[in-house]
């Protein structure tokens, strides 16, 4: 059973980087086999069955992460228009890795400013982030709130989503984003974006054709 948390969080990793950050095709053998590699280098050497000890996240991975996540919350946003500064100084931190000051500007954010959609949606983001990438009560209510004063934002709804990917559970993801694109506008912008993650996702799963690979760099 002590296997069965460090399985899912394989397949959460691998999920992550083949739909999120558009992992190409051809690499995505050698990505696979790199974890396993890994799996089995602990299975070796490593004592799945001991109990877990809290370690700081690497301030460089952390730092990677929260510049993807500040830069794909920003892909469903117009590009001209900014957020309000205390998002923009949260998203400074966040794309230090430092969650817990981006999630604590962003409380003062939504205290000024109750009704910033976008504002929400970074707090959920960073407390997921802060939580090692769990779905607490207090980022699923930012989450909420989010779609509440955004609703024709699919943001929201998307990264909650990913939360529950990352969680190993794709089957949920899948729900989520598919009934977005069924309610979607067949004009939104965002909806090419939201087909391909969704098309990179049911590749992952085995739902119908693989999205074509990337093109390699002449």
């Amino acid at each position: 059973m002590t296997w069965l948390p460090i399985l899912a969080l394989a397949l959460a990793t691998f999920a992550v980087a083949v739909v999120v950050l558009k992992l190409p095709r051809t690499v995505w053998m050698l990505f696979g086999a790199a974890l396993l590699f890994g799996l089995a280098g602990y299975g070796v050497s490593g004592s799945p069955g001991q109990p877990a000890a809290p370690k700081a996240a690497e301030p460089e991975l952390a730092a990677q992460t929260g510049e993807l996540i500040v830069k794909a919350r920003r892909e469903f946003y117009p590009e001209g228009v900014l957020p309000s500064r205390f998002v923009v100084t949260a998203d400074a931190f966040a794309r230090r890795g430092d969650f817990e000051s981006s999630a604590r500007f962003l409380r003062n954010a939504v205290t000024e400013n109750p009704r910033d959609g976008e504002a929400w949606l970074a707090l959920g983001n960073s407390l997921v982030e802060h939580a090692d990438g769990k779905l607490t009560a207090a980022a699923l209510f930012a989450y909420q709130r989010a779609e509440e004063l955004q609703p024709m934002n699919p943001a929201p709804t998307y990264f909650l989503g990913l939360t529950f990917l990352r969680e190993g559970n794709p089957v949920r993801t899948r729900e989520l984003w598919v009934d977005l694109l069924e309610k979607a506008p067949e004009d939104s912008e965002w909806r090419p974006l939201l087909q391909d993650r969704l098309a990179r996702l049911d590749a992952l799963l085995g739902i119908g054709p693989p999205p074509p690979a990337a093109e390699e760099p002449q």
